[in-house]
């Protein structure tokens, strides 16, 4: 099946397998990309050298295009694009869209640029740029999102840009594949949905926590860091909401210390990142440190299979999937799914 975006990143079908922290790594990305789809290596919970390695392990495991997906306001980004370069990495992507001129040095080195967005304006803004594709997520999707549906934010970007345009937020198999290419689409981004793959290397019982959610067991929240942020409905969720200032702001220290000694980061370097995530927002302390440390809640579960303690990041599609494939067993799927659709809409005619 191809579009603009797989001769864009030369990968065999128009899947991409999105860059979510702890969830991500090396061994995840290697699958997707064995598969044929666009898999991204998560980097902003990765120290340099860990980015590096990671890299490295990829390239080990596939000769198939891959990307790297970093924080364009992360101080030490420019390094990160380094190693980007280094590493012979095919695609950039980007949660905040980063600068024209991290934009330029990335593309003078022969990488594609996509960032990610959530409105229209901000997909003008990085075409104009110079970004060659851009990943458009509506509201369905998981971790920090928008109030826009997919469908109606989708071909908006798609009338206001002339870039490939990849759609994401509300997407698991090959009938949301067709609908979005039927938009005008070049591809489908998933991170749910590879996040439940045999693939991941997400513990057993949080997966089987994604498994058992239904629609209505996700949930959009500000109570975590003060921006709309999807997620599943937890204990520790219901905490927060709950949570008066005092409370929540000795919480969000006791994460900070923990995130701190994890990440080598100072008190100020985390407090700068909250910052950042605080500008033109009203945020309380405790929300611009829980801010700065929601790597350490998502680690909590991703990594450490805290359901109790951890944050679960989730598109609305977790309330749908109710198995644990290969990436190459999904890939598959939805590329069959896809073509019998075809053939039933041309059937129609």
């Amino acid at each position: 099946m191809e579009t603009a975006l797989t001769r864009l990143a030369g990968i065999r079908h128009p899947i991409v397998q999105t860059g979510m922290g702890w969830v991500a790594g090396p061994r995840l990305v290697s699958a997707a990309a064995n598969a044929g789809a666009l898999g991204i290596l998560a980097s902003a919970t990765m120290t340099l050298d860990q980015l590096r390695a990671a890299i490295a392990e990829v390239r080990c495991r596939t000769d198939a295009p891959f990307g790297v997906n970093l924080r364009a306001d992360a101080a030490d980004a420019g390094d990160r694009v380094r190693l980007i370069v280094e590493g012979g990495v095919r695609v950039a992507s980007f949660a905040l869209a980063p600068s024209p001129g991290l934009i330029a040095e990335l593309k003078e080195a022969g990488v594609v640029v996509i960032p990610s967005v959530g409105a229209r304006r901000h997909a003008e803004k990085v075409a104009a740029w110079g970004a060659d594709a851009v990943i458009v997520q509506g509201g369905e999707g998981g971790g920090h999102t928008g109030e826009v549906a997919t469908s109606v934010l989708l071909p908006q970007v798609v009338d206001a840009v002339r870039i490939p345009v990849v759609a994401a937020g509300g997407f698991f198999d090959g009938r949301g594949l067709v609908a979005a290419l039927a938009y005008g689409a070049a591809g489908v981004a998933m991170g749910t949905r590879f996040l439940l793959t045999s693939d991941s290397t997400v513990p057993d019982a949080v997966k089987a926590r994604y498994l058992a959610a239904t629609v209505r067991d996700v949930t959009v929240t500000r109570a975590v860091d003060g921006l709309p942020h999807r997620m599943l409905r937890t204990d520790l969720v219901a905490a927060l909401e709950r949570s008066g200032r005092a409370r929540s702001l000795l919480h969000a220290v006791r994460r900070a210390a923990g995130f701190r000694k994890l990440s080598g980061l100072t008190w100020r370097q985390m407090v700068q990142d909250g910052l950042a995530l605080r500008h033109g927002k009203d945020l309380t302390w405790s929300q611009v440190l829980l801010a700065a440390n929601t790597p350490m809640l998502l680690r909590s579960a991703m990594v450490d299979g805290r359901t109790d303690l951890g944050v679960m990041a989730s598109g609305q599609v977790a309330g749908v999937i109710d198995d644990l494939p290969s990436c190459a067993e999904l890939v598959e799927r939805i590329i069959k799914e896809a073509t019998e659709a075809q053939e039933r809409l041309t059937a129609l005619r």
